[in-house]
């Protein structure tokens, strides 16, 4: 009896599987081979929870930009992702431990050729901006933030983002780093 039970399973699992593949491969979550993807590390099982985690890929991105009519810098920017992932976490231990392992994630982001545009402190708050560049080209943005207390946010945006639209992205992804409104890349860029 057991066996025919697990025989009536296996179709399902099957189809599961292969829905799981089919999803992943058709443009659904943010693409790993993108240029702009970062490896992103662990910010500590025993000190956060994740509360929310987003990937989107440029399938999902394409359709919400052919459905925003209002707001034609927003679809333009949306067209030109290839993917993005949002993390964010409830800090429930030590916001000291988060804090150096979002400096190392920075650090590591840095050894892989990422480059550091923006460092923002006050007090316990701390923004890291990142960029990847190919081609002197933009292909993706990676912000890390913690408010040094109760949440840290990471952000990984892979495609063409120009200089200017960075204070437009932080708004739309609601983070929280003055300064960044205005921000330009070095001269070699331009």
């Amino acid at each position: 009896m057991i066996e025919l039970s697990r025989l009536k399973l296996a179709p399902r699992l099957i189809c599961a599987a292969f829905l799981g593949l089919a999803l992943s491969a058709c443009g659904f979550t943010a693409p790993r081979h993108a240029d702009g993807f970062a490896e992103l590390e662990s910010l500590g099982v025993l000190d956060v929870d994740r509360t929310f985690s987003l990937s989107l890929g440029p399938t999902v991105l394409r359709f919400a930009a052919a459905h925003i009519e209002d707001d034609p810098e927003t679809a333009r920017m949306l067209r030109g992702l290839e993917g993005v992932r949002i993390r964010i976490y409830e800090i429930d231990g030590d916001p000291a431990r988060v804090a150096a392992r979002m400096r190392r994630m920075g650090q590591h982001l840095k050894q892989d050729g990422w480059e550091s545009l923006a460092l923002i402190r006050d007090r316990d708050e701390e923004t890291q901006l990142l960029v990847r560049i190919k081609d002197q080209q933009i292909c993706g943005m990676t912000v890390l933030t913690s408010d040094g207390k109760s949440e840290a946010v990471v952000i990984n945006l892979m495609g063409e983002i120009r200089p200017e639209q960075f204070g437009d992205v932080m708004v739309a992804l609601e983070v929280d780093a003055p300064g960044l409104e205005n921000a330009q890349l070095a001269e070699t860029l331009n």
